[in-house]
């Protein structure tokens, strides 16, 4: 179980069939006060919540939850409304769940099993998995590659593997057959983004590189290193696409969030903001947001002067963030630490934040 948890820990603290374990009783939402300027709502739902996503109708937010890591197998993804954050279904997997990501039609959604290296496709009628891919890869120590992003792209999924070296798999997202490896990718795989602007693909590693790829060819173009040869962990990313910017974090090494420049990887600025999980772009509202673990805050920056307008206070850690189709609303997971034994004080939280308020 150390050897398991080890490697969960690494695959997201870089940052979403029948279950043996017992569900967790759904918490009523809790609505804190609101400040004149915003509106949150926190539900405590379940341990091991990672990554979201939202239907195309804007009718289902799906959470993906690995669950307990002490004792409890398998995990859940859960189906909330995203105006109440109260559960309207939810599927209970026999592997635990991180990553996620929704077919265009809302028909699909994949997850990513991190301490399984594989991946599964859930009928988002019926909640059934429909189908799976366990891959073969083992590092020294025999354990699976971590699975950790999920990027669908023209019906093909790219699935980030921590490990080092790393690999990108590449699957059939109809069939879930792998199509082939993108290899060479350095260390521990972390954040996956397709730009329509550039028709490419960028992937940030552990080793503080942003990899430009042609999807077409599956060839890495590109090799950007923004931070030299100073320690970065670059995790997760987003764009301007009026602007060509690229948004990276990093909260591990160089604790920062960097604004590059999509075509060339030219580091424009630097945010000094301090430790960076999540990172979104909102066009509409023209602002970015910024996930921190450690302050277990959420920023909002403005997107030209890069100063903070608004911090809100989701402690302990607020991890992924999803932004809603209209850009009106922002919806963060949050996580408690873990103990010795791998266990938590308390269930992690949703929490849905109204920005036109």
């Amino acid at each position: 179980m150390k050897q398991q948890f080890t490697a969960m820990a690494l695959a997201f603290a870089l940052a979403g069939c029948a279950s043996q374990s017992t569900p967790v009783a759904p918490t009523p939402p809790q609505v804190a006060a609101p400040t004149a300027a915003d509106t949150l709502t926190k539900r405590d739902l379940a341990d091991g919540l990672y990554e979201m996503a939202l239907s195309p109708k804007g009718d289902a937010l799906y959470v993906a939850s690995a669950e307990g890591f002490k004792d409890v197998q398998g995990g859940v993804v859960y189906k909330l409304d995203p105006q109440t954050l109260k559960t309207i279904g939810l599927s209970h997997t026999d592997l635990k769940n991180f990553g996620m990501a929704l077919s265009d039609d809302g028909q699909t959604v994949y997850v990513t099993h991190s301490l399984d290296g594989g991946i599964s496709a859930l009928n988002t009628a019926d909640g059934k998995v429909k189908a799976r891919l366990l891959f073969p890869e083992r590092n020294e120590k025999g354990l699976p590659f971590g699975a950790r992003q999920i990027l669908l792209h023209n019906d093909t999924l790219y699935v980030g593997a921590v490990a080092d070296p790393a690999v990108i798999w590449v699957v059939d997202a109809n069939t879930l057959k792998l199509k082939t490896r993108i290899k060479n990718t350095g260390k521990w795989m972390a954040g996956l983004h397709y730009s329509s602007e550039t028709g490419r693909i960028y992937a940030a590693n552990g080793g503080g590189e942003i990899l430009v790829i042609n999807p077409r060819t599956h060839r890495i173009e590109q090799r950007w290193k923004p931070l030299g040869d100073k320690p970065a962990l670059l995790l997760n990313i987003a764009e301007d696409r009026d602007t060509g910017r690229l948004f990276v974090t990093d909260n591990s090494k160089a604790k920062t969030t960097l604004v590059l420049d999509i075509r060339s990887g030219k580091v424009i600025k630097q945010l000094d903001i301090g430790d960076s999980l999540g990172v979104v772009y909102n066009a509409k509202r023209h602002e970015i947001y910024v996930s921190q673990r450690e302050s277990g805050k959420v920023l909002s920056l403005d997107a030209t002067t890069y100063a903070v307008k608004k911090s809100w206070s989701v402690k302990p850690n607020p991890n992924s963030l999803l932004l809603s189709a209209d850009g009106q609303t922002l919806f963060v997971t949050v996580k408690q630490p873990f103990n010795k034994d791998h266990s938590t004080t308390g269930p992690d939280s949703v929490v849905r934040i109204a920005l036109n308020h």
